[in-house]
């Protein structure tokens, strides 16, 4: 069994202990994570620091030429990636799984390796010159989640590198082999310290955001941990960006034909299985298409394979984890029990791995727990609804705030509509579509800060005005 290692100014560290990382379509062992010491963080953060000193001060250019090279790296191990990733995730190598995030992250890479940041002129008259220059911040912390974790670490990553900034990722212990890998590739053409990965369970995730040679700290993951992330930041007043958990909702119009927006409501709600922070988890239908709907998507439900993500026929993989695996029959088993009609799914597959099907739960409300809570898993829940004025206030009534969806015949009459939903991204007839020129975060308690083009890259940096 292979044993994978940290990486940390430019070289491979062996640790005392490892532990081991899973197949969630199996249960059989992949690899084995190094557990990361205090003692390896302070070298990882004393790495990134003298790094630091140098790479901040590398040219544009220079960086621009790096970050392409990555983007090369990464087209070049490929297919190593994916195959990884879905050993460990549970993702099928086809359709919306491995070779999909693979090409995301190189997507991501491309596109961010060609942004700038110039320098901006405020005032320029016979009273003065005033510049804006953008500065890069010094060490980032990066912790990553398991859904999606080779494309946000690169999200991370590649931004920060960009603008001058050196890394310290901590990957999900759920995920954290193909995070390795990535680091690995990616040091084959970054100078030693600019890019380093420890791995370990949550402890060593919390170490790193109190660290105080962290200069600012990224996490993609659920709001409460976003929660303890910022409260550790407190004390070093470390920058921050945070995006944190969603529960999308979608809201079908009367106008709307439900045999065209099937597919798409169905790729927005189980994208990843589910697994996707801005995936549509409560759908909003009203009355008068609603049945037509319901029927619609079991229909599309029923002819998506779920299997192996080995597999190449499979469209679907399992739940991540037990954990998750745990909530969402949970969910599922509360909703049925408050009076909900289980259109398709709504019982675990019998077969070794966390498999759970694809499940359609209509006939629930509000105060049913799959309607209030974050589900994350292949479970949507279908709410019938009459009047518009009165839905867009009860899906405003989540404290989440990620992102949100109209669906209707008329785009001007959805995008009105769209505009009051209190959610950082709005699509009108899709659902979470995001692209790397396009600036994505949340409002509310889905997180602070954005991630994506220009606005995404300033992030990564401070600003020094300069008055001559």
């Amino acid at each position: 069994m292979k044993q994978y290692s940290l990486f940390i100014g430019g070289a491979r560290i062996e640790t005392a202990t490892y532990a081991d990382v899973c197949n969630p379509s199996t249960g059989e062992v992949v690899g084995q994570m190094p557990l990361a010491t205090p003692a390896d963080l302070d070298h990882a953060v004393a790495a990134a620091s003298v790094a630091f000193r140098t790479w901040s001060q590398v040219s544009e250019e220079e960086r621009q030429v790096a970050c392409r090279a990555i983007a090369e790296k990464i087209a070049a191990n490929g297919e190593e990636l994916a195959r990884l990733l879905t050993l460990e995730q549970g993702k099928p190598l086809n359709g919306l799984g491995s070779r999909f995030e693979i090409g995301g992250a190189l997507a991501w890479t491309r596109h961010t390796a060609e942004l700038n940041l110039p320098v901006e002129i405020l005032q320029d008259d016979n009273e003065g010159r005033v510049e804006l220059h953008r500065k890069p911040i010094g060490v980032v912390g990066s912790i990553t989640p398991w859904n999606w974790p080779v494309m946000i670490a690169c999200w991370h990553i590649v931004p920060a590198v960009r603008a001058g900034n050196t890394v310290i990722i901590k990957p999900s212990p759920l995920t954290p082999l193909s995070t390795i890998r990535l680091v690995e590739i990616m040091n084959e053409v970054l100078p030693p310290g600019v890019v380093n990965v420890i791995t370990g369970e949550n402890s060593i995730g919390a170490a790193l955001s109190s660290h105080d040679g962290i200069a600012k700290m990224t996490f993609t993951g659920s709001t409460e941990t976003g929660k303890k992330v910022m409260a550790s930041a407190v004390a070093t007043l470390k920058r921050l960006t945070l995006e944190l958990g969603g529960n999308d909702a979608g809201i079908v119009l009367p106008d709307a034909d439900p045999a065209l927006i099937a597919e798409g409501l169905f790729w927005g709600a189980f994208i990843n299985n589910g697994q996707t922070c801005a995936a549509l988890k409560r759908l909003y239908v009203h009355d008068s298409i609603y049945e037509d709907v319901c029927s619609r998507l079991a229909d599309y439900a029923g002819k998506i394979v779920i299997g192996d993500g080995l597999d190449e026929t499979s469209i679907l993989g399992p739940v991540q984890n037990e954990m998750q695996f745990n909530k969402v029959r949970e969910l599922v088993d509360d909703a049925r029990a408050n009076g909900g009609r289980i259109l398709v799914g709504g019982t675990p597959i019998d077969r070794p791995g966390y498999f759970y099907p694809i499940t359609l739960v209509a006939d629930v409300d509000h105060g049913v727990r799959l309607v209030d809570e974050e589900q994350f898993g292949p479970a949507l829940p279908i709410i019938r609804y009459k009047d518009i004025d009165e839905v867009i206030a009860r899906a405003n009534s989540n404290p989440a705030g990620l992102g949100g969806s109209v669906w209707s015949a008329d785009a001007e009459k959805a995008k009105r509509y769209a505009m009051q939903l209190e959610c950082g991204s709005v699509w009108i007839n899709k659902h979470g579509t995001i692209q790397p020129n396009a600036p994505f975060g949340g409002v509310k308690q889905s997180g602070m800060g954005v991630e994506f083009g220009t606005e995404g890259l300033k992030e990564f940096t401070t600003i020094q005005t300069v008055l001559s």
